[in-house]
């Protein structure tokens, strides 16, 4: 019954080994050569990026037990637009979490540009905006939504699969962080030093002379 759930999240495991290929930029130029070793590296990005975000809805739409919070479970917002009824309190949880997701997210992609969002591809080190608060605001947004996403849809096994979507983001952080390390080198490091990865912290680290 839950297939479609379960085929979801192997699909998100599954594309991984392909996003880790499209941000070996410097090994696959040095394997294919400059240009081809490029294209290589935007098209498996381009492929792993939609096929991740695709199970990802997937995650959240298929068939599954649905959960209520119990309290105030008796109040119950119909959404018509979309033919949903949702209880109150679930409302309340989503609007918070979908709002500041997708606040991180697209001022992620506004900085960096689609392109680069798209192929994992960069040529400098963005600094400002939301990159000054965190290092990938685009999967923080993502795992906020899903936390909203999950209450607004009331899906269990959605909300329950939190903890190994944020290991499955991390891990391809980890990778993209190793990866321009390698390209950008101390750059880098300074600022992975100086920004968090996906939690803001309340003061920045206080240069030393």
């Amino acid at each position: 019954m839950y297939i479609w759930f379960f085929t979801c999240v192997i699909g998100m495991i599954a594309v991984i080994p392909v996003h880790f290929i499209s941000v070996e930029h410097l090994k696959l130029e040095e394997k294919y050569g400059k240009e081809r070793g490029k294209r290589i590296g935007e098209i498996c990005g381009i492929i792993s990026g939609w096929l991740f975000f695709l199970f990802w809805i997937g995650v959240w739409i298929s068939p599954q037990p649905r959960f209520t919070v119990p309290i105030l479970q008796s109040i119950v917002i119909g959404l018509p637009a979309v033919g949903l009824k949702v209880p109150l309190l679930h409302l309340v949880i989503f609007a918070p979490f979908f709002v500041l997701g997708a606040w991180f997210g697209i001022s992620g992609v506004k900085e960096v540009t689609l392109r680069v969002a798209e192929t994992h591809r960069t040529d400098k080190i963005i600094t400002k905006g939301v990159y000054s608060v965190v290092r990938h605001p685009q999967y923080l947004g993502g795992l906020l939504a899903h936390v909203g996403i999950s209450f607004l849809l009331s899906s269990l096994y959605s909300l329950l699969s939190t903890p190994l979507i944020a290991v499955i983001v991390y891990l391809i952080s980890w990778k993209e962080e190793k990866e321009l390390t390698r390209e950008f080198g101390e750059e880098y490091e300074k600022y992975r030093k100086n920004v968090s990865m996906f939690i803001p912290r309340l003061r920045k680290k206080s240069k030393r002379s």
